[in-house]
This record gives C-alpha cells, sequence and structure tokens, in this order.
C-alpha cells in the first residue's frame, strides 16, 4: 500500500504520481476520503516467489545506460559510422533515445550552438535514428549466445515538472563551482554560453538517474568528449542516494591523416540505408587505410584479440589483398544491415569490376553502386563511344573511338571492339541501366529515363 504525503517521499515519479485523487475528474472524486483505502495483502511467504522473480528479472536488467557519443539526439542527425564505437563494447544496452534533450541544443566543444529543434520534428527524427534494430540494439547471435536491446526513450521528464520542481529537486544536487570547472564549459566562457547550453548536464544527469532508478541501468558509456555529462550522471545518483553506478567512455575516433572519422568526400557515412546505402556503407570500410584497419578492427568488430592480430600480420605482408579491410566491412555491414544486405554489396564490387555476373545484383544493389561509381541520365542510348563520354570515362569523342579501338571499353562486363557499335535495349540490365568500364578500375553507371 502507498502511504505517506502525495507527490513526496521515495514515491515521487516525476511530480504528482501519489495525486492520482486529484487528477480524477471531480465526479469520479465524489465520496473519495483524503486517505487511499487499505489494500489487502497476501501473507509475507505466500509473496516471496514472486519477489524473487522481480529480483531475478531486475538483475537481468542491470545492463549497459548507452548514450552515444553527441550525446544520444535524434534532433540533430540519424546516427553515423562513428556511432558505432561508443555501443560496440556492449552487445545488450538500453540506448537512451534522449527525445527531451533533442528539444534542446547542448554544449559543444568547437564552439558553436546547436540549432533547437520543435517538438514534431524531434519525434520525426527519434523514429529515423532506430529505424530498425542496429548495433547493439540489433539481436547479434555469436557463439551461441544471443541478446537483446532496448530503446528507451526517457521520460516524461520535465516535460511534468515546473521550471521551479525541476530547479528544486534536480538542480539543488549541482554544484555551480563544479560545473563550470567543468573543461567543457570553461572553454566556452570567454565566447558566451547560454543558460541552456549550460544546463544540459541536468538533463543527461536526470536521464540517467531516471533509466537506473526504472531499469536498473548501473553502466553510461560514451565517447570521451561527454565524460563530464557522464560524471555528473553518476556524481547526482550518489547524491540521490541510489546504488552504486559507474561510467565507461571510449575516445573519439579520428584517421590517420587527422580528419573527422566517418566522413568521405561526399558527406557522412550513415547507418540509415536511406542516406547511405549498404553498398556505399561496405566501400567505405573496404577502403580504409592500411594505418587506420587495425585499430578500426579493435574499436568496431567482435573479433577475438587472437584474430585481429592474425589480421594485422597479413595485411602487413600482403597489403594488396586488403584482408583486414575486406573482414572489417563484412562483419560491420552484416552488422548494420544484415547478412543479405551484405552478401549484395560483396556480389556488387565483385561484378562491377568484372570478377562476377551483374545480373545477380537487384535493382537497388546495381543502381546503389552505379551512384557511387557516377550515373548519368539519358533519354536515349548514343553509341558506346557517346556513352563513354557521356559518363566521363573519356573527355572526348576521339578518345573514346581510340579506347574502344585498343580493347579497353566494356558494357555489362563485354568488351567492345567495333568504334560504332550501338547497346540495343536487351542489353539494358533491369531495362534501365548499363555499367560502363574503361580499363580494369574505371567504371560508371548509366540509366535510361522510362
Amino acid at each position: 500500500m502507498i502511504s505517506g504525503k502525495p507527490g513526496t517521499g521515495r514515491f515521487r515519479r516525476w511530480g504528482r504520481i501519489g495525486d492520482r485523487d486529484r487528477q480524477q475528474p471531480p465526479a469520479d472524486r465524489a465520496g473519495l476520503s483524503d486517505r487511499r483505502p487499505a489494500v489487502a495483502r497476501p501473507h509475507p511467504g505466500l509473496d516471496r516467489p514472486r519477489r524473487a522473480a522481480r529480483a531475478a528479472r531486475r538483475r537481468k536488467r542491470h545492463l549497459l545506460c548507452g548514450l552515444r557519443s553527441d550525446g544520444g539526439q535524434p534532433a540533430r542527425r540519424p546516427p553515423d559510422a562513428g556511432h558505432h564505437g561508443p555501443p560496440a563494447p556492449a552487445r545488450r544496452a538500453p540506448a537512451p533515445a534522449a527525445r527531451r534533450r533533442g528539444h534542446r541544443a547542448d554544449r559543444r566543444p568547437e564552439g558553436e550552438r546547436r540549432a533547437d529543434v520543435n517538438p514534431p520534428e524531434v519525434v520525426g527524427r527519434l523514429g529515423r535514428s532506430y529505424p530498425r534494430p542496429t548495433l547493439a540494439l540489433r539481436l547479434v547471435q555469436r557463439g551461441g549466445e544471443r541478446g537483446g536491446g532496448l530503446v528507451q526513450q526517457p521520460g516524461p521528464g520535465p516535460g511534468r515538472l515546473s521550471v521551479v520542481e525541476f530547479l528544486r529537486d534536480v538542480g539543488k544536487h549541482f554544484p555551480v563551482n563544479k560545473m563550470l570547472a567543468r573543461e567543457v564549459v570553461k572553454a566556452r566562457l570567454e565566447t558566451g554560453i547560454s543558460f541552456t547550453e549550460f544546463s544540459y548536464q541536468l538533463l543527461q544527469a536526470n536521464d540517467f538517474y531516471e533509466l537506473h532508478r526504472r531499469h536498473g541501468c548501473q553502466l553510461q558509456f560514451g565517447g570521451s568528449d561527454q565524460w563530464g555529462n557522464i560524471t555528473a550522471g553518476v556524481d547526482y545518483v550518489r547524491r540521490r542516494g541510489a546504488g552504486p553506478v559507474q561510467a565507461f567512455v571510449t575516445p573519439l575516433v579520428t584517421k590517420a591523416d587527422g580528419t573527422k572519422f566517418g566522413k568521405t568526400e561526399g558527406g557522412a557515412v550513415w547507418l540509415d540505408p536511406e542516406l547511405t546505402s549498404p553498398y556505399a556503407f561496405y566501400q567505405f570500410w573496404l577502403n580504409a587505410d592500411d594505418r587506420d584497419v587495425v585499430r578500426y578492427l579493435r574499436y568496431f568488430s567482435f573479433r577475438s584479440r587472437d584474430e585481429i592480430e592474425r589480421l594485422e600480420k597479413e595485411t602487413a605482408e600482403r597489403p594488396a589483398a586488403r584482408l583486414a579491410q575486406r573482414a572489417l566491412a563484412e562483419e560491420l555491414t552484416t552488422l548494420v544491415h544484415g547478412e543479405r544486405e551484405m552478401a549484395q554489396a560483396v556480389a556488387a564490387s565483385q561484378a562491377l569490376f568484372g570478377r562476377g555476373s551483374l545480373d545477380d545484383l537487384t535493382p537497388e544493389t546495381l543502381r546503389a553502386a552505379l551512384t557511387e561509381a557516377g550515373l548519368v541520365h539519358l533519354d536515349e542510348l548514343p553509341d558506346v563511344a557517346g556513352l563513354l563520354r557521356e559518363s566521363g570515362l573519356v573527355p572526348s569523342a576521339k578518345e573514346a573511338r581510340r579506347v574502344i579501338a585498343e580493347g579497353g571499353a566494356y558494357v555489362n562486363n563485354n568488351r567492345i571492339t567495333e568504334v560504332d557499335a550501338r547497346p540495343t535495349p536487351e542489353d539494358l540490365l533491369h531495362g534501365r541501366y548499363l555499367v560502363l568500364r574503361r580499363g580494369k578500375k574505371s567504371f560508371a553507371g548509366v540509366e535510361l529515363r522510362q
């Protein structure tokens, strides 16, 4: 039986859960006394198995509280390849999708401020952030072990608390001198920092406390740039008298040349297949620098230390084989997009260079691969020389004829030797695509408009 003053004490959950009586319509409250009616409880001995079962379920849920390296904000953007880093140490993790933090711009070490986003857009982006179970959220089967993930939206949160209540109940646990001492705050004091950004650590810390209280989260992990916010959550849970919790951060990943990881010349490499195709995702890892690939294997893969060391040795002995890159690309593409998409990406990589059949590729995979290479759209099909020039594989029609005469031009992996050759509608893959190749490594695509 719940007793005690309504809305206070250990039964308080985001305000006035204890005030259920007052939240009822006046007609429903008629005849209710100030005190709750007594509820008959079974004998403690009879209730013991039920309590033990609840405790066992709670122990199973004492897993990890995962924060993506950008603080888990769906309002900012969907997760990209760099977000695989912090979740990789834990295959089973409730990942807070931080819906309410998405309404606010948090602090950033670089000095700029994230734009605020209205609530409907946050809800839409929250759905895009987790369109399917991926990474730590995916049911990963390895060595007979199977684990699940929980995408947890912290809530209802401060939306049910007034500003005064939030500052009174949460803010009183945060000494301002400690907040000012954090590196990310000190870096912004000279240029200016808004109260919204300054108070961000309160929101993230309170999310950790609620996930710990409701779901038994004991560890919050993220990128090293979140260290201040994460330790603020650990300190806040301790001040609230809850059980022991831990913090864990991973280094921010950069490339060997010092540039930011997860970026290409075309932009970020997203986990969402609508933004980055599985083929492009596979190619991103396949093209990893030899100086980076072993480090990426240690960061992102679930391979054993012996396997990684073996791949490191083979890469040093035979760098042209790119064995480590292939292992990394296949594993991560399978984790994020599934085995079928990984197999299609591998088949496309082989087929485009003449080592496989183009007919085995699905229209989606073929289009994604040709888009990465360079896809031109035409209303009608010119001769092969014109196709080579239109696709950009050669600078002029004269050069195109020379390449054809020398046997260096291919259409759908078939060598073209006649200078005036012209493709027919029967040559179109899936009724609309042609794959052009010059030599062994330069290729492009043509799509005939329907």
